[in-house]
């Protein structure tokens, strides 16, 4: 395979992104075949402007979401001093920036008590990257996902992923509206890998997994260039509060 520039390789990606959306329909193995193609050369090109850049090591940034549908307000303490205050249910932070990379101990306490957390966990975060810290599954089984966040993007182009965290709710797929399936299976706690698109306008269901049984309608999503976004389902399935969709832009 040739070696390209990072525009060459935005170039080839986009062909191919064209091919795949022109056999959509009328030919699924050229469809996939093309599209398995502008995913190379979309990786290709990231690679390439990494290799391209004289990186220095900055300092991880988080956010705190709160996913926990049964769990009162809570505070966030990292390292022993809190954050975070009265974070909400369905509420998610700005970006924090940690001194420096290493591991931290982050703990949740309810709202306004300095006793004993309801949960501690520690984890490494490394420089350069982003993370999202979820509270996650009812209080008696509340649990923290670290999500990388992945922000960097080809120019001009978008991308979408999906994280499953309803805690009664079984495997997933994300389709377009009446349309194929783009993610499949999704589990609790699963995070998707991000897909690469073009900026467009989507319109997206949840469906229970191998199912046409639509389950959440996800509100419509305006994908803008150089941006990427996530879609947490979050709630429950079958209690309150109800099962609904969170769209963040990571960047």
């Amino acid at each position: 395979m040739a070696n390209y520039s990072f525009d060459q390789y935005i170039k080839k990606a986009m062909k191919y992104d064209f091919l795949a959306n022109y056999y959509k329909y009328s030919d699924p193995s050229k469809h996939i075949h093309y599209y398995q193609k502008h995913l190379y050369y979309i990786q290709q090109a990231i690679l390439t402007s990494s290799e391209n850049t004289n990186l220095r090591v900055n300092s991880p940034q988080i956010r705190i979401l709160h996913a926990s549908p049964d769990s009162p307000s809570v505070d966030i303490y990292i390292n022993n001093k809190r954050v975070i205050r009265n974070l909400t249910y369905k509420q998610e932070t700005d970006y924090i920036e940690l001194q420096e990379p290493g591991r931290y101990t982050i703990s949740i306490y309810p709202a306004g008590e300095t006793g004993r957390p309801v949960l501690t966990e520690s984890f490494t975060f490394e420089g350069n990257q982003n993370y999202t810290v979820a509270a996650v599954d009812e209080l008696n089984k509340l649990d923290l996902l670290f999500i990388y966040d992945n922000t960097d993007v080809p120019s001009g182009e978008t991308k979408l992923r999906f994280v499953h965290l309803s805690p009664d709710a079984p495997a997933v797929d994300i389709a377009a509206r009446g349309g194929d399936v783009i993610f499949s299976g999704v589990q609790f706690k699963e995070v998707t890998k991000y897909l690469p698109l073009s900026p467009m306008h989507v319109q997206l269901s949840v469906r229970i997994a191998g199912t046409k049984n639509v389950v959440l309608e996800i509100p419509a999503l305006n994908l803008r260039p150089n941006r990427t976004y996530t879609v947490y389902a979050v709630g429950f399935a079958k209690n309150r509060p109800a099962l609904e969709a969170l769209i963040s832009q990571d960047r």
